[in-house]
């Protein structure tokens, strides 16, 4: 294990070096605009959850306790319902296809929402879902929090377990170039990451990102929903606020949340994909970055500079 850690990390900061990223470069000062703070883009909420980008500049989110559907904010900021009902959504992200699949865990199933007709279908039953990302290719992974597993599902619908082992699996993402999914530990301090073989498998697991934990809560930092953006800087929602790592994964910085309220996910959105996204218990916020989000459903490209 440790001999694939420090592969791992060799062959993460050659790549960035090569692109001119090391992590000592990456400050939260190439991140932030100075004089930018968070904005309440939604509020009153019973909860939040599942946030999630196109790539017409629109954000969605969902109220998972309540089940108030799929709820959409437009460029402008005007919010509407897409999809109504949807109670217990988790998990949101565009396939290529352009349907909407999403985590339903109090059904025990991943859908697949045709938003313009609002068909559904069922993609996995008797599941546990929490979170998902989908590859440009069509293919799932998803994490299943209480079975200690990643599962995965093909473009062709073959359903298998990835992964058994993380103490409790939360957020998931991927690396730009679509060759590597990370996946936060709810219950511990790692993120880890994992290679994505040509046949969907994966391997080389490795710890690869630490997170901080609350002072009094040492031994979980509970890392919950993760985003990628351009440059590939990988961002998780925890206890102690939005947690910022570098293409070596190494710690930029750590946001502090908004409000002392769960955090549930974290999301790059807006026109240009430039405002980072929080799901915070009963309000939703932004706040404009120097960042770019990358979109999986679209054809992977490799990181490059800021």
């Amino acid at each position: 294990m440790k001999i694939i850690r420090v592969l791992a990390a060799v062959w993460l900061a050659v790549f960035a070096c090569g692109r001119g990223l090391l992590a000592q470069d990456m400050p939260l000062s190439m991140l932030l605009i100075e004089g930018e703070e968070w904005q309440v883009v939604a509020e009153g909420l019973s909860s939040s959850d599942a946030p999630c980008a196109d790539d017409q500049g629109n954000f969605y989110f969902t109220e998972p306790s309540r089940g108030r559907g799929i709820k959409k904010v437009d460029p402008q900021g005007n919010i509407s319902t897409i999809i109504d009902g949807a109670q217990g959504i988790s998990g949101l992200k565009f396939g290529p296809d352009g349907r909407l699949y999403a985590c339903q865990g109090a059904s025990r199933r991943i859908l697949a929402y045709e938003v313009a007709s609002g068909r559904i279908a069922i993609i996995a039953d008797n599941v546990e879902p929490n979170d998902l990302v989908v590859t440009h290719k069509g293919d799932i992974y998803f994490t299943e929090t209480g079975k200690k597993q990643v599962t995965y599902v093909s473009a062709k619908g073959e359903l298998r377990a990835a992964d058994v082992g993380i103490n409790k699996p939360n957020g998931i993402t991927l690396s730009p170039d679509q060759g590597t999914l990370f996946v936060s530990d709810y219950g511990g301090t790692n993120i880890w990451a994992f290679r994505i073989e040509a046949d969907g498998r994966l391997s080389a697991k490795a710890p690869y990102m630490t997170m901080r934990a609350p002072v009094d809560r040492q031994e979980s930092a509970f890392g919950d929903g993760m985003a990628t953006d351009s440059v590939g800087r990988y961002y998780v929602a925890s206890a102690v606020g939005v947690q910022i790592f570098d293409p070596t994964g190494r710690m930029c910085g750590v946001l502090p949340k908004p409000q002392n309220r769960g955090l549930s996910s974290v999301m790059l959105a807006g026109p240009k994909l430039e405002y980072l996204y929080i799901t915070c218990s009963d309000k939703v916020y932004r706040r404009k970055t120097k960042a770019t989000g990358v979109l999986f459903f679209q054809s992977p490209a490799a990181p490059g500079r800021q």
